[in-house]
């Protein structure tokens, strides 16, 4: 993992979102080309910064580092609708998400 992954990544999250570079640097609270720096590789956000934009998408530093999820903003949203379910509904889950897989 170096720091293509972190533009790469940033990139795909915010596109995921269909936020552009300007309003993401925006609403960061930066100039207008500071997530455009960011992706063209002129600069990379300091640790601070870094927690702040996984906050932005609603992800933990974890689920931004994780390679094997294709999704994480879907796969923390599901993480956040099923942390509290009981345990046969969580059983029902798996059973639909294995059969699902079977079908691929």
């Amino acid at each position: 993992m170096d720091e293509k992954y972190i533009r790469d990544r940033i990139s795909f999250l915010r596109t995921e979102k269909d936020i552009s570079e300007y309003k993401m640097s925006l609403d960061l609270g930066h100039s207008k080309g500071y997530i455009q720096g960011i992706s063209s590789g002129r600069s990379m956000p300091s640790m601070s910064e870094f927690l702040y934009i996984c906050e932005y998408f609603g992800i933990t530093p974890k689920e931004f580092f994780d390679e094997g999820t294709e999704s994480p903003l879907l796969v923390h949203e599901l993480n956040e609708l099923i942390s509290d379910m009981p345990e046969s509904d969580l059983n029902m889950l798996i059973d639909i998400a294995k059969r699902l897989k079977k079908k691929k």
